[in-house]
């Protein structure tokens, strides 16, 4: 079945509902899941991530997420390849949704399970109160939940995407990651990106070794983690996993700790445990690698990158969001603090 002839199909009569977000897709999902009566395919709401629907079923839900027709299955489209690693990763006592249907017919698509609770990051929603005690407590889990998560056996979890269809990327060393973010930084107007020249040659002189490679999340932080109280019950956003070294992912969880690297768009929540608590609790529940600057680092360049790469599609139309004018701060603050790590007077 090609694309064209997907998006030709018509719904049956008694499959309709008026309020379905995309009828077609609807009525896949619905056949795929064996639930007809399962109600309306709606947009998730607060879902960043490609098209992201939510279709309730009686008592559980799904959430289900598709590539755009016409689109090719590529980069944050790819949703099989997020469907995979999810698969693979059942049965190890990790907070990661089933996968309840896929089908790779196009627009392929796949569904999980609508799992129970919400997804705070403390620093950077500042519009969600969350007691410090609540957040301290699900930062922590969450750290152990990196530190399980990297322990997967690599060759279990091949088998497992192997299962699903897939095959395990080959492992990126750390100096892969610099290339890779170092190209969306110098897709940045300069101007935006203040002392990035130097923070980036300040990472090319001291690359770090490659150790044992795991399986990286590329997004970890609790605003990927949804919460139902304390608990942790879904880990999401899957779009960059891969294979690679296990401090990437600790750097990065890293920054959503001071809320001082994001002037003008988050805030500092006093109590939230520090960079290196996270790495203690990290390595307790089986992560194996302690905190370094250069990956902090590399985690700062990283986000300031991103940050500065979309207030630029802002700024040419691409995708209109004028909250975005408000990063310059932070771009600077981030980078500023990269070299800073580096060059020693930061810890």
């Amino acid at each position: 079945m090609t694309q064209e002839t997907v998006a030709a199909q018509t719904v049956p009569t008694d499959d309709v509902h008026t309020d379905d977000a995309d009828p077609v897709l609807a009525h896949r999902v619905r056949t795929a899941l064996g639930a007809p009566d399962a109600g309306p395919l709606r947009v998730l709401e607060g879902g960043r991530s490609g098209l992201t629907y939510v279709l309730h079923d009686g008592g559980s839900g799904h959430v289900v997420k598709a590539v755009p027709p016409g689109r090719p299955a590529r980069g944050r489209h790819d949703v099989l390849r997020q469907s995979r690693v999810l698969s693979a990763l059942a049965g190890y006592g990790l907070p990661i949704p089933a996968v309840t249907a896929r089908e790779e017919e196009a627009p392929a698509w796949f569904a999980m399970e609508l799992a129970a609770g919400e997804a705070v990051e403390p620093v950077l929603d500042v519009g969600t109160e969350l007691p410090v005690s609540l957040a301290r407590d699900r930062m922590e889990r969450a750290a152990r939940v990196l530190g399980a998560l990297h322990a997967v056996p690599l060759d279990r979890l091949a088998d497992g995407v192997r299962d699903a269809g897939g095959v395990l990327p080959e492992p990126a060393t750390p100096h892969d990651e610099l290339l890779r973010w170092e190209e969306t930084m110098h897709a940045v107007p300069a101007e935006l990106r203040p002392g990035a020249a130097e923070l980036l040659a300040a990472l090319h002189a001291d690359v770090p070794e490659a150790v044992e490679p795991v399986l990286v999340h590329g997004d970890f932080r609790l605003g990927n983690l949804l919460c139902d109280g304390a608990e942790p019950t879904a880990l999401v956003d899957w779009e960059i996993w891969g294979v690679g070294d296990p401090r990437v992912d600790l750097g990065w969880f890293g920054v959503f700790t001071d809320g001082d690297l994001f002037p003008g768009v988050g805030r500092v929540v006093p109590g939230l445990p520090s960079e290196d608590e996270l790495g203690e609790l990290y390595r307790a529940a089986g992560g194996t690698q302690p905190q370094t600057a250069w990956f902090r680092a590399l985690a700062r360049m990283k986000m300031a990158a991103i940050m500065g790469h979309n207030l630029r599609r802002h700024r040419e139309g691409r995708h209109h969001d004028p909250v975005q004018e408000q990063l310059p701060p932070t771009i600077a603050a981030l980078i500023d603090s990269g070299r800073a790590l580096l060059a020693g007077s930061a810890s």
